[in-house]
């Protein structure tokens, strides 16, 4: 049943945004299966455009799996990603119209995505799974996880090595564990709302 939001209090804001960082080095702390498994259930629950939810994630765990992504790193995360417990492949799924039957039952919106050039399909699967991304993210905090989210990648090895046949495309990658404090820098500046923010 739907109630009343209200504003959250300090310490969870802080958990969420302004006391969370991006982690470069990890404790030797395990994650379980069943903590990734209610991150993704608690994103999943937040909007996208008509529900169409594009997000697709792969947990890379084992030692043999981080193996198979070395490769396809940039040499500055090689390091934070070998040491990290968890790297979520943030992926999107490009035939993600395929659920909109599941997903958007009162509506046929797979026709209307089927309609799309595939191109005009991947820009809205990108844009989604994007915003989904931040949701992951956010999900993790929640749940006590600390985050390092990274650009640097080689995506078609990745894909290739983990999303072959799948119709999904690499988006980010997020590292996920408990954090180690000691390793953290000071934080970088912020833009203020007057430089980055308007009201019309």
């Amino acid at each position: 049943m739907a109630t009343q939001n209200t504003a959250l209090g300090t310490d969870a804001l802080e958990q969420l945004f302004t006391e969370a960082r991006t982690y470069p080095a990890w404790q030797d702390r395990p994650v379980k299966d069943e903590t990734l498994r209610q991150v993704y259930e608690l994103a999943r629950m937040a909007p996208t455009a008509l529900n169409s939810q594009p997000l697709r994630l792969v947990f890379v765990k084992s030692r043999e799996a981080k193996e198979r992504l070395k490769p396809a790193l940039s040499p500055g995360n090689v390091d934070k990603t070998m040491q990290a417990p968890v790297t979520v492949i943030v992926a999107y799924d490009t035939a993600f119209h395929e659920q909109m039957p599941r997903l958007f039952p009162s509506r046929d919106l797979k026709s209307v995505f089927s309609a799309m050039t595939p191109e005009a399909r991947e820009q809205s699967a990108f844009m989604n799974g994007t915003l989904q991304a931040g949701y992951v993210i956010l999900a993790a905090r929640a749940l006590g996880l600390d985050c390092g989210p990274m650009g640097g990648f080689d995506k078609a090895r990745v894909d290739e090595a983990f999303l072959q046949g799948t119709g999904w495309k690499s988006n980010l990658l997020l590292n996920l564990g408990y954090g180690d404090t000691a390793r953290l820098l000071p934080r970088n500046p912020r833009l203020s709302f007057e430089d980055a923010c308007r009201m019309d």
